[in-house]
């Protein structure tokens, strides 16, 4: 049986500038440059820093100072800024963001309409989730691990801790269906990370 494989060949949307930096480990990292239009990015625009062409793919992005690098891989619509790292065999995809000094790295996968920021520390999934369609609106609640150890949720416009995130769902949603969903949720998140 002979079987025949189309190979799609995709255009890049960036191209390596000559312009580089040697990070904190030691890895050579270039900057980006938009080559076609994607989004609000405009071609010539400056991007942030990768190690090679395979680290970027698809309407992604990797904005400012942020750097991709190692076996990681961002792509979809993904974005990564501010001084966030994306490293090992992370993946970031969907629409997933990742930005201000958070570190997505190891065999962690962020996807969806994940959110991981501030100061928080990825590696792998047990420093991770994510739930989506839930509540009134059915928005993607992110949960994730600081490097200090404190679980942050993300959900909407809300950020903060578990208990912050319980008070204001029974605050908003009182007994209803939507309470109900996100007190499950945080059942589960207390399970996840190992919290009383």
């Amino acid at each position: 049986m002979i079987y025949l494989f189309k190979i799609i060949s995709m255009e890049k949307h960036f191209e390596l500038t000559s312009e580089f930096i040697i990070n904190a480990l030691g890895v050579k990292l270039f900057r980006i440059k938009a080559t076609k239009k994607i989004r609000e990015i405009e071609v010539g625009t400056l991007g942030g820093f990768v190690e090679s062409e395979q680290n970027l793919s698809g309407d992604a992005w990797v904005y400012g100072n942020a750097e991709v690098y190692g076996n990681a891989r961002v792509y979809g619509n993904a974005r990564v800024s501010g001084n966030a790292e994306v490293y090992g065999n992370a993946r970031v995809s969907g629409n997933a963001e990742v930005y201000g000094n958070a570190r997505v790295y190891g065999d962690a996968w962020v996807s969806g309409n994940a959110e991981v920021y501030g100061n928080a520390r990825v590696y792998g999934n047990a420093d991770y989730c994510c739930f989506q369609s839930f509540g009134s609106c059915g928005r993607t609640t992110t949960v994730f691990r600081e490097k200090d150890n404190k679980i942050i949720i993300k959900c909407g416009c809300f950020s903060g801790t578990i208990e912050e995130f319980e008070k204001q769902v029974i605050e908003t949603h009182g007994e209803s269906k939507f309470a109900k969903e996100y007190l499950s949720i945080i059942n589960v998140i207390k399970i996840k990370f190992d919290l009383k």
